[in-house]
């Protein structure tokens, strides 16, 4: 077995909520205060009003229950993720300094890395994970997404529906594994092990026990699939595992790499798909947007992580003291990135509460900025793409028809369920 099996959750009080530590430092002078809880349930379910607020403080707040700073406007978001030197990613993405504490598992050589180790795997990421890989598969993704939706109405012109799990979540969990070259059985572990991975990235609260419990089952398969020589021959994951040889990764360091893929390829494209499924049909104006001009379909996606922002936040660790924006940050803070709150700053975005596909939402963090952003963005897009496309071209209308219910994940937002009700052109 390599190292990549050993995945444990530290243990916690189940249920409880942690009180900052007792050796957090004290309010920074001439920092405003923002005590406000963004791991809490409350904030999890409604988190526009932290955001407004953290935005409204300062360039720059501090969040007492953690001890860490805060960074929610457009530009200071930008500023953190683009200085990637100061700003590391290698001492965790999360609440936790893996200088100060031992990982959960050992960390992604993509997500958790700094260069030079950073560099290496993500050139070989990108060597067979590219837009040409992606109009390479581009055909069989699309003939997935209409075959998908055809189904759906072999019985009746009117369905109601699980948006999520008939839609956002069996769609990924359909062409993403076999992309991959993954076993037939047992990809039901990708979504539970995801779930996990962007829990762990928070405090160790209710959810993240709870995820525990869950991912810790799914976290034996999902090592196995990646130990060199699972995948399928003449799939990404045997060619990301080739190449990682080639530039000299030993086995284990091939196996983490894709180990990374499978942790985040799959949850955020689900929550971004239920998420565009949700605002398209909240706002028929821009479903009939969509309807009339189908090549829309990843505006509409990508309109959807700006204004949704599957990912809501991400830390990283300051590794020398440096300001930002006139305000003096310490060598080993912590400081926590509020991607969604950046993507509705009205600094920089013209009516940032509107959701509108026509919009050019480009620049938006939502995946990330600079050498850090997400690797497999193409994807994500490709599969919202290919989905929101084959819907538009043969769904009239598309309705909400029940309560939605949430998923609440310390790091990510998306929909449990989604009742929508579909006609059929």
């Amino acid at each position: 077995m390599t190292d990549t099996t050993a995945i444990q959750a530290p243990v916690s009080p189940h249920g409880e909520r942690p009180a900052p530590p007792l050796t957090a430092p004290p309010a920074p002078a001439g920092v405003p205060v923002v005590d406000r809880d963004p791991f809490s349930d409350e904030t999890l379910t409604d988190p526009y009003p932290m955001h407004e607020a953290l935005r409204e403080a300062g360039p720059v707040a501090w969040l007492p229950r953690y001890g860490v700073y805060a960074v929610a406007r457009y530009d200071e978001v930008v500023h953190v993720l683009q200085n990637h030197e100061i700003f590391v990613s290698g001492r965790g993405v999360g609440l936790s300094d893996y200088q100060k504490e031992k990982p959960w598992r050992p960390p992604s050589l993509l997500l958790e890395a700094d260069p030079p180790q950073h560099t290496q795997a993500r050139k070989v990421a990108t060597s067979v994970f590219n837009p040409k890989t992606m109009r390479q598969i581009r055909e069989e993704f699309q003939d997935t997404a209409h075959r998908m939706v055809e189904e759906l109405f072999a019985e009746n012109s009117t369905v109601e529906i699980d948006g999520v799990t008939d839609l956002a979540a069996a769609y990924p969990l359909s062409v993403f594994p076999d992309f991959i070259g993954l076993s037939e059985r047992g990809r039901e572990n990708l979504l539970p092990y995801g779930n996990m991975a962007f829990n762990a990235f928070g405090p160790q609260n209710l959810l993240y026990e709870q995820a525990m419990e869950t991912g810790g089952k799914a976290a034996p398969w999902i090592v196995d699939q990646c130990v060199v020589g699972t995948p399928k021959p003449g799939r990404f994951g045997a060619a990301l595992h080739e190449k990682a040889i080639e530039a000299g990764m030993d086995e284990d360091e091939a196996a983490r790499l894709l180990r990374s893929f499978l942790t985040a390829g799959v949850d955020t494209t689900v929550h971004g798909i239920g998420a565009a499924l949700r605002e398209l049909a909240e706002h028929p104006e821009q479903w009939a947007a969509l309807r009339q001009d189908p090549s829309r379909a990843r505006a509409a996606f990508d309109e959807t992580v700006r204004y949704v922002s599957p990912v809501q936040t991400f830390f990283r660790t300051v590794n020398e003291d440096t300001r930002v924006s006139g305000v003096l940050l310490p060598e080993g803070a912590k400081i926590l990135m509020f991607l969604a709150a950046a993507n509705r700053d009205p600094r920089h975005w013209e009516d940032p509460d509107a959701f509108d596909i026509s919009r050019q939402a480009s620049g938006h963090v939502g995946f990330g900025f600079g050498i850090h952003s997400c690797v497999g963005q193409i994807m994500a897009r490709l599969e919202g793409e290919c989905l929101l496309g084959a819907l538009a071209r043969k769904v009239a209308t598309l309705e909400v028809a029940g309560e939605a219910r949430l998923q609440l994940n310390n790091t990510l937002r998306g929909w449990d369920s989604l009742p929508l009700r579909l006609t059929a052109a």
